[in-house]
């Protein structure tokens, strides 16, 4: 397992740490951004980080049949964990705004599914994950992810999150945000809004 300094050391040499202004997927805004893809993109680096968290979700969960990760930032840090634990590995992509499974693939019926992304904030995205698995009708066995940036107040998931790191950053709504990080100017990092 990686300490929190290593792992804090590998995601800001990465610059998958960033500071600034950031207005979140979800909607929130916050002076930091976790950007996975960054890290993602060191594949030696990712690796060790990719391993520990395999590690704790095989401990976690006993068994299960399917890895589904939300499009954009959970292909990646899906691919590697299924690849880490020999589980088949899908994603689901958002058309109209809304997921949905493309490329021919499929939940089996009756099939435990863990859902995997890089960062969880609100968990909304995992969430729209979790109506694929129901309509399949298919079961969910647990979220994990690199990171969990969620605090029970922003977290809208009410099951434990498996993460290799949890890290408290705060967020705030676009009427709370305070003095100081309004004047930076506004970055829009994820990829839920991309047209």
């Amino acid at each position: 397992m990686l300490s929190l300094k290593k792992s804090l050391n590998i995601l800001r040499k990465t610059d998958a740490l960033l500071e600034g202004h950031f207005v979140l997927s979800s909607g929130l805004h916050s002076p930091k951004y976790i950007q996975c893809a960054k890290l993602l993109s060191f594949p030696s680096k990712a690796e060790k980080i990719c391993k520990s968290l395999a590690s704790k979700i095989k401990k976690k969960f006993k068994k299960f049949d399917l890895i589904l990760a939300p499009a954009m930032g959970g292909i990646i840090i899906g691919y590697e964990i299924g690849r880490l634990l020999k589980k088949e590995t899908i994603f689901c992509e958002r058309v109209n705004g809304k997921f949905v499974l493309r490329r021919g693939f499929k939940i089996k019926k009756g099939s435990k599914v863990l859902i995997i992304e890089d960062v969880i904030t609100t968990g909304k995205s995992c969430l729209e994950c979790v109506k694929l698995i129901k309509k399949s009708k298919a079961s969910l066995v647990g979220f994990a992810a690199i990171i969990d940036r969620s605090s029970k107040k922003s977290l809208k998931i009410k099951k434990e999150i498996v993460s290799h790191l949890k890290i408290n950053v705060p967020t705030y709504k676009k009427n709370k945000i305070p003095k100081n990080l309004k004047l930076i100017p506004i970055t829009t990092p994820g990829s839920r809004f991309i047209k």
